[in-house]
């Protein structure tokens, strides 16, 4: 039957309009002599029906009034209605006027027809949608009994096109009962016929009283500090909560039951969404031949999703790690872009490969990703940590001034302010290398320098999800260590955005935000998991590890910080080592590590990063 009515669709809303034009006509004149009409008024009618007829429905077609679905009329369909109707009675009129002169034609009857011939076409769509979206109350208190009944929070954009969406969409199987907002002026309201029934402070007895099973929020420009407010209410509740992703995550602004999700950390941490100079950064990226390496890791795929939005001329993809690169290869061949990516499996530490490649494709614009991470596993193997973060940097950086790269972009962290680890100060010494470099060089090397980021290989997040699909416990450090936090997606989109600002020898760094205590990831992580944290999933603290400390620094003190164009993003006011003598203790310093001497290291790293910092009771340096 259904096939039957979409093969003869156009059809049948043709013979309806055509209906709905004869009945205005006649209704009008019923309506002009209060249902008694005479017959000769009668009879004129009747031989104006085949020319509304013939003059109404071309008009009708050509606005286009036949191809839109009825169940998703809206406002531009109705004005197109409009101005349809508006030009097929203006025609009418005229027929009227050149052929009958007036006669047995009121003038009243004209106008009432322009008007219930309008009424008519764009009622029947809009009962259609209505009994579709299931706003009648007869019809939607029968299916209430057997529907999820939902609450959306937010009676925003977003929330109405949710609503929307559910009442549309019969699969779904779910009915809005209403909308809840902060905002006192649309409190007992209704929006689309559905009521604006409160606000957060009284969501509990709301569940309870309107039983309602599920609540949606709705507000994608909401704060972290919002959402979570509003979470600890849903929490009082016995209703399931979903949320709608923020700003940043909705895909092209558009709004979706499909993005409905989970309440997860990053809700919880969200952050305002980065105001991007995409001008800027695509004057930098495209039609270019870019280069990134570790672009198998979290943050340099992630720098490859982004990459590739600018539409640069070649992305070479560029990691050790085989199985990380075929993956991020396959997920961006899949992407609707005509652009050259190649997959390239090398060591930055491995000169002569770096410079094979280098002289294969000619990147113009490198992003320096790769980079040994993990600071305890760094801890126990520091000359590893070493080669790789500092050599690797130095290879990577010389090809890139002796290629005559554009723009050599590296990622550091916050763990090379005043390190207390292997990994911090490689990274450091990485930092100056590049910055030591710049000065002797075309190239422009620029760094950023960034705290933790949620979700990555390895991070906490993912740990403490595995120890809680286990039963627990969840194992924290230390109770008062905290942490600044950012999104993968931030922090690569920081990342192009700085690049685009460098003119070289810049350190960028970026705002993280609040700092977070990772007792309290903890705490909100188990709960988001349906559990409680101390009862259900117990939280153990097992005290500072190698090279850890309790909070991260972005600045040394002898630093101080320039603003930029971009909010989030300042320069350190660094000061540069000379490239010559830095040179000279790089070569002393790589040297016993690749004959994996050990003895006197820490004493190499003084030399090179005075503010270096390592307990006393670590003898893996001694």
């Amino acid at each position: 039957m259904t096939n039957m009515l979409l093969k003869f669709r156009f059809a049948i809303i043709f013979f309806i309009t055509a209906l709905l034009v004869v009945l205005s006509l006649l209704v009008s004149y019923s309506l002009r002599f209060e249902f008694d009409v005479p017959f000769d008024f009668f009879h004129r009618s009747l031989t104006l029906i085949p020319a509304a007829i013939a003059i109404k429905l071309p008009v009708f077609w050509f606005f286009g009034c036949f191809r839109g679905w009825w169940r998703y009329v809206s406002l531009p369909d109705l004005i197109q209605i409009f101005k349809a109707n508006v030009v097929g009675t203006s025609l009418f009129v005229f027929y009227g006027v050149v052929v009958y002169r007036f006669d047995g034609i009121p003038r009243s009857v004209l106008f009432l027809d322009g008007l219930l011939c309008f009424v008519l076409v764009g009622g029947v769509r809009l009962i259609t949608r209505a009994f579709r979206e299931k706003y009648f109350p007869a019809f939607r208190l029968g299916l209430l009994k057997n529907t999820t009944r939902v609450l959306v929070y937010g009676a925003g954009h977003a929330g109405q096109m949710i609503a929307r969406e559910i009442q549309s969409n019969h699969s779904l199987n779910s009915q809005v009962i209403g909308f809840l907002d902060d905002d006192p002026h649309k409190q007992k309201t209704t929006l689309m016929g559905i009521p604006v029934l409160g606000a957060q402070s009284g969501l509990k007895d709301l569940v309870r009283d309107r039983q309602v099973d599920q609540i949606i929020i709705a507000i994608p420009s909401a704060t972290g500090h919002q959402v979570a407010a509003i979470v600890a209410e849903c929490r009082q509740t016995t209703a399931q909560f979903k949320i709608l992703p923020g700003v940043s995550d909705l895909i092209d602004g558009r709004v979706s039951i499909k993005q409905v999700r989970d309440v997860d950390l990053e809700d919880l941490l969200g952050r305002a969404a980065i105001d991007l100079d995409k001008g800027k950064i695509s004057s930098f990226i495209n039609g270019k031949v870019v280069f990134i390496s570790g672009a198998g890791g979290s943050i340099g795929s992630e720098i490859c999703r982004q990459v590739i939005k600018f539409k640069p001329a070649q992305l070479i993809l560029f990691d050790q790690s085989e199985t990380a690169v075929f993956d991020i290869n396959r997920e961006l061949l899949a992407e609707p872009v005509n652009i050259e990516i190649h997959a390239v499996i090398g060591d930055v530490c491995n000169s002569l490969r770096v410079q094979d490649v280098f002289q294969q494709f000619n990147p113009q614009v490198v992003f320096h990703a790769a980079a040994y991470k993990h600071v305890p596993l760094m801890e126990a193997n520091p000359c590893e940590a070493l080669v790789n973060n500092v050599l690797g940097t130095r290879t990577l950086a010389d090809q890139s001034h002796q290629s005559g790269v554009g723009s050599f972009v590296m990622v550091s962290t916050d763990k090379a302010v005043r390190p207390t680890s292997i990994m911090g100060v490689s990274k450091r010494i990485a930092e100056m290398y590049v910055q030591a470099l710049n000065d002797h060089s075309p190239t422009n090397f620029i760094t950023t320098r960034f705290g933790n980021v949620l979700g990555s290989n390895g991070s906490v997040i993912p740990v403490f999800r595995e120890q809680i699909s286990n039963g627990g416990p969840v194992t924290v450090t230390h109770p008062d260590i905290i942490r600044y936090f950012m999104t993968i997606p931030e922090a690569a989109q920081l990342v192009l955005q700085a690049g685009s600002m460098g003119t070289g020898g810049e350190i960028y760094l970026f705002d993280m935000g609040e700092p977070v205590k990772i007792k309290h990831l903890a705490e909100e992580l188990i709960r988001l998991s349906g559990f409680r944290p101390y009862e259900d999933i117990d939280i153990v603290f097992t005290g500072l590890r190698p090279g850890e400390k309790l909070y991260e620094e972005l600045l040394l003190a002898e630093e101080g910080v320039t603003a930029t164009p971009h909010e989030k993003i300042c320069v350190a006011d660094a000061s540069v080592q000379p490239f010559e003598s830095l040179q000279i203790k790089i070569d002393h310093l790589l040297g016993n590590c690749l004959k994996q001497n050990n003895s006197d290291l820490k004493k190499e790293l003084l030399r090179i990063v005075p503010e270096f910092q390592l307990p006393d009771e670590d003898a893996t340096l001694q």
